[in-house]
């Protein structure tokens, strides 16, 4: 299943993070993790104190990468002006319509329904910190597109940044309880619309 390049550690942190996004923390055992991983319980050990130890690193691994695919989407800081490279409208459009696994949903929003990480302080902070951390930097590119008057005047960047969110963890839960990606394609294009009256929005990467 993994590359055998990668070292132990690596694919029992693998292992662990797809384990919680199919089965939650209760269904995600130490027996599943090594054999998902194709380790032994000795190594297991050797490297992690415990089941506990090894989901904190898949959790933080998980948040790590849903930072970094949002930012590649999002884009840079133009150096000269401070603001993004890119229009804002585009960026957000571009974070909304990537590709994603629709039907399996989203890592990070699987684990703010998991009570037993919800309860646990050291494994819910950096889902928080995480979508804390999306939510101000959808609010910086909304304000950017507000002083380039690109969307409807009077919006309040931080309202629309939670809305862009809730669409995006909405629609997962949608497309999922129907079966197919055309409600989440569905959400995503209306708040495109509504972002922007008039302009047109762009088709997502499924249709």
């Amino acid at each position: 299943m993994y590359s055998e390049l990668m070292s132990t550690p690596e694919r029992l942190i693998e292992a662990t993070r797809e384990l919680l996004w199919d089965r939650g923390y209760v269904g995600t055992s130490p027996k599943a993790i090594q054999q998902r991983a194709g380790a032994g319980q000795g190594s297991m050990y050797h490297h992690f104190s415990g089941k506990p130890a090894l989901a904190r690193a898949a959790i933080a691994r998980t948040t790590e990468e849903l930072r970094a695919t949002a930012e590649a989407t999002l884009g840079g800081t133009d150096t000269d002006t401070g603001t993004g490279s890119g229009s804002a409208y585009d960026r957000i459009a571009a974070y909304l319509l990537r590709e994603r696994e629709v039907l399996r949903g989203c890592p990070v929003g699987r684990l703010t329904m998991d009570p037993d990480i919800m309860a646990d302080e050291t494994l819910r902070a950096p889902v928080e910190e995480t979508l804390d951390w999306l939510r101000g930097r959808l609010t910086g590119i909304v304000q950017e597109g507000l002083e380039r008057d690109e969307f409807t005047a009077g919006l309040d960047p931080a309202d629309i940044a939670s809305t862009i969110v809730a669409t995006v963890q909405g629609g997962y839960v949608l497309a999922r309880a129907s079966g197919s990606p055309a409600a989440f394609d569905a959400g995503v294009r209306g708040l495109l619309a509504l972002l922007a009256p008039g302009r047109d929005v762009p088709n997502s990467p499924r249709r």
